[in-house]
């Protein structure tokens, strides 16, 4: 079983960026802790990160046909990308969306989510714990 965990837009600054919303730890904390999680639930993890939707975009893409499920946090694209829930649509694995924060309970603009529709569950508001959970809900969904 093979994950690709996707971060968009500033989360390379987590640990930086507002803590008293996304914490003090940083994104390279976070992919430690999500290696050791996939070593125990027996799957491959890779990695990336970047502030541009196309390279997102061309990254799902890149996942086709060797990549058994996605794990994406769009950050901000969550609220203006159409392209990225077109790319998860297109190669048809199954994805998790995550939050670091509970987008409901912050600005209104971001309680739309163009990338939920296309996923398999959205977790939000539990850190780097969603993070844990959205890779156990794609291994039950892959077993199923």
């Amino acid at each position: 079983m093979k994950f690709l965990v996707i971060n968009g837009p500033n989360l390379n600054m987590l640990g930086v960026r507002e803590p008293a919303i996304y914490g003090s730890a940083t994104l390279a904390e976070l992919e430690e802790m999500l290696k050791e999680h996939c070593k125990k639930i027996g799957a491959e993890v890779e990695f990336f990160q970047s502030n541009h939707e196309g390279d997102i975009v061309d990254r799902i893409q890149a996942a086709f046909g060797n990549t058994d499920a996605i794990v994406i946090n769009p950050a901000a694209y969550t609220h203006t990308s159409v392209a990225i829930p077109d790319a998860l649509k297109a190669v048809g694995i199954p994805a998790v969306e995550v939050h670091l924060s509970d987008v409901d309970k912050r600005e209104d603009f971001r309680k739309i989510s163009y990338v939920s529709p296309v996923c398999v569950a959205t977790v939000k508001g539990k850190h780097f714990a969603g993070y844990i959970e959205a890779c156990d809900i794609l291994v039950a969904h892959l077993n199923k």
